[in-house]
């Protein structure tokens, strides 16, 4: 099961007793995903479509409850994915589609007959609760969710332009940082970061989701930090490794070119010190020293010993 299933199929067993919620749930999820059927004779009927079993659940109770609506359920085998269904509520009544489709505020009457809402109804969400239900029925019917396990991706779509400006409003109530991409003849409102996709998640009550995304979020995250603390110490041991073996190089050219008797006393014991023991670090060497000498001293005599070396290159160039 995809992580955006597992989303909807939490946030579709949400109990709200609240009527208002309700209506506003169920107005965004017949925008999102459902059709006005023309039945002939100026008589209309609502159909949706949804291959969700708990999402279509939802719809049937929602207009039940509020309503008192017997909806038309019939269920298909998807042929293209044949372990999948889909499930299909029609509301074919005239009488009650209308009701419905005015108290929700998808159609206005006017003195022309009716005429449907592309926007957001203002009345049906005034409050806060009636929000967060709103966007929870959006993204019931249409929105997705990428599996956090590879990236932080949230989607909203639908093909009106006036109604994603609407649910990218809706969602930046919340301060939220969504925005509108257009995608062939749709309209996607998305979110990417990590951070607004939990607390989407959260106004739309999907609080065990929300764990699970968080989870991951701080597995990642360790899982970064020992990268980058890995990544940093070996670049360390590598420059450590390479500063050690230049020195003894150097430390060699000195002795076959030069001498190491020839050497200030300090330089010569420093050299000598480094050529027996070349794994060790320079607090180790300093500390092999008579008397001991500290990191700081140890690596201002190195460095005397590499300028020499490079100067005695210099002359035989």
């Amino acid at each position: 099961m995809s992580f955006s299933s597992k989303v909807k199929n939490e946030i579709a067993k949400i109990s709200d007793e609240k009527l208002c919620c309700q209506i506003a749930e169920l107005s965004a999820l017949i925008k999102m995903n459902g059709t006005i059927q023309i039945l002939g004779r100026n008589r209309i009927g609502v159909k949706l479509t949804t291959e969700n079993a708990a999402i279509a659940r939802r719809i049937f109770s929602l207009i039940k409850s509020n309503f008192d609506i017997q909806t038309r359920v019939t269920m298909t085998r998807n042929k293209q994915l044949k372990k999948n269904y889909s499930y299909t509520l029609l509301v074919d009544s005239y009488t009650a589609s209308e009701n419905i489709l005015k108290k929700l505020g998808i159609m206005n009457e006017t003195m022309g007959g009716y005429k449907i809402n592309y926007k957001i109804p203002t009345s049906i969400i005034k409050n806060e609760c009636c929000k967060k239900a709103y966007l929870r029925g959006i993204f019931l019917g249409g929105g997705s969710i990428s599996d956090p396990e590879k990236t932080y991706h949230l989607e909203l779509v639908t093909n009106n332009e006036t109604y994603a400006e609407d649910i990218k409003n809706l969602v930046n109530s919340f301060g939220l940082n969504s925005k509108i991409v257009n995608r062939k003849s749709n309209f996607v409102v998305y979110l990417k970061e990590g951070d607004n996709i939990v607390d989407f998640l959260n106004i739309v009550g999907a609080h065990s989701a929300l764990f699970d995304l968080e989870n991951v979020r701080i597995y990642k995250e360790m899982r970064n930090n020992v990268n980058r603390i890995v990544n940093c110490e070996t670049a360390n041991l590598t420059k450590t490794v390479n500063a050690a073996m230049r020195q003894i190089n150097n430390i060699k050219y000195i002795k076959e070119n030069m001498g190491l008797n020839k050497l200030p006393k300090n330089l010569r014991e420093m050299a000598e010190v480094r050529l027996l023991n070349q794994d060790a670090s320079l607090k180790e060497l300093g500390e092999m020293m008579i008397p001991t000498v500290g990191k700081s001293g140890v690596n201002h005599r190195l460095r005397k010993l590499d300028e020499l070396a490079e100067r005695l290159k210099e002359r035989k160039q």
